[in-house]
């Protein structure tokens, strides 16, 4: 999870974009959070195919826990 502003430190999954074995392009959005502020789409670091989901909806996730696995 990147940082998403200054004072967050935590987001709340709404919703996931992808699945697992789907294939993602750098930028695409890979799920949508809730910080305390605003709803945000997280983009894809890197181009790939999604391996795996790691955390599921509804979970809060602190900034720098990895929330899904893309292999390259």
């Amino acid at each position: 999870m990147p940082k998403l502003g200054e004072t967050v430190d935590e987001v709340l999954v709404l919703e996931w974009a992808v699945s697992a074995g789907d294939v993602v392009s750098q930028g695409d959005t890979l799920m949508t959070v809730e910080t305390d502020k605003v709803e945000a789409e997280l983009p894809s670091p890197v181009s790939g195919t999604v391996v795996e989901l790691l955390v599921e909806i509804d979970d809060e996730v602190t900034v720098g826990t990895p929330v899904c696995i893309i292999e390259t």
